[in-house]
Order: C-alpha cells, then sequence, then structure tokens
C-alpha cells in the first residue's frame, strides 16, 4: 500500500533530525556546576516519544503521572522506565513501559530512531524512542500510575519560542530547567528538557 505523502515526508524529516550529530542531554545543563555524587552508577530507562498522526496534524502522547506516587506525582511524563533485567535494550522497555502505563500495542509504534541520551538528577540514564503511530488505538491509563493521557500538537513542541527557562529551590539549592508549557498542562523538567532536543534538530 502506498504511503500517504504527508507521513513519507514527516519520518524523511524525523529520521534527518534523529540522525543529526548531537551530545548528550542532562538535568545539570543550566547548572555545569552540580554533578551527582561521584561513584552514582546511571541507571538505564527508556522512554517512548509517541507521535500520533491517526488523525491529522502530528500530535506527541504524555501522560500526568499519577498524584499518589512517591516519585515525580503529577508531574508531566513521556510512557517509559527503567530498564529491566527482561527487556533486551531500552527501547524494548520504552515499549513495554508504554503497553503497561497507557495500553499502547507494542507492535503498533513505528520506531524511528532515538535522541541522545538524557541524564537526571536521579541517577537514570534516559533513551528516547521515537516513534509514529498511524493508527489509533484504545487508551488504558494504569490505575494508580496515570492519572490523565493526553497529546500535543508537535507544531507547538518544534517551536523554540514556546520554551522558557524557569527554576525553583531543589535540594537546598536554586535549580533552573525548561518548561514547554500548553494550555493547563505544565511541560517541565527533563520532559521538557528531551522535547527541545528534538525541536533544535527539527529546525
Amino acid at each position: 500500500m502506498r504511503k500517504n505523502p504527508r507521513v513519507t515526508e514527516l519520518l524523511k524529516t524525523l529520521r534527518a533530525a534523529l540522525d543529526h550529530p548531537g551530545d548528550d542531554s542532562s538535568d545539570f545543563d543550566l547548572h555545569p556546576d552540580m554533578k551527582l555524587p561521584a561513584g552514582c552508577k546511571l541507571r538505564p530507562a527508556g522512554v517512548l516519544v509517541p507521535i500520533c498522526i491517526s488523525q491529522g496534524a502530528p500530535r506527541v502522547i504524555l501522560t500526568k503521572r499519577s498524584s499518589a506516587l512517591k516519585h515525580h506525582p503529577g508531574q508531566i511524563s513521556f510512557p517509559g522506565g527503567k530498564q529491566d533485567e527482561g527487556d533486551a535494550d531500552a527501547t524494548a522497555a520504552a515499549l513495554r513501559e508504554a503497553w503497561e502505563e497507557i495500553g499502547l500495542p507494542r507492535d503498533l509504534p513505528q520506531v524511528i530512531g532515538h535522541l541522545p541520551e538524557h541524564e537526571t538528577g536521579t541517577g537514570f540514564r534516559i533513551t528516547p524512542v521515537v516513534a509514529l503511530l498511524e493508527r489509533d488505538f484504545q487508551l488504558r491509563p494504569e490505575p494508580g500510575e496515570v492519572d490523565e493521557v493526553f497529546s500535543v500538537p508537535l507544531e507547538h513542541l518544534l517551536n523554540l519560542k514556546n520554551y522558557a527557562i524557569e527554576s525553583r529551590p531543589w535540594s537546598g539549592v536554586q535549580r533552573n530547567y525548561f518548561t514547554v508549557p500548553y494550555g493547563p498542562y505544565y511541560i517541565w523538567g527533563a520532559t521538557a528538557r528531551m522535547l527541545r532536543g528534538l525541536a533544535i534538530r527539527m529546525q
């Protein structure tokens, strides 16, 4: 079956962007003097950056974490999580977690490539896995983990003018971080930093 020219062009643009060389990113990008404790071993993780094109203009699916969670309650994030022993790699971890968290079938995402790894202040080395979704699926937020699943226009996330640097106290210091708000959703921290990395490559 012949692929839609719009999809073909998006695939071409995304692949070129992901092939573009670039350094890994970090929660400490805006604080070069801050570092993880000596001897801290980063744990591998994978997150999925699902770009849905089934209903017109491309949109990126995100989740709002449950407010009952111990870590990062209520924050906006990609589907994903730490790499388990049974996962072949970070891509497998991202696809498994997306199935568990939002009900995304593992065979539906068309993996296009990866953004550079992102180091978090909580000790993870995250691989962002960019994938295209060409058809709809039945959303199934995982109770206790995900309060809401929503999507943001890719066009909004690729506009660097929508990003800002804000700050708040964290572990006794004033921490700076990227934000890219959308409507009622306050997208910030590692998620905003990784999205900004994609936006830079797509310019």
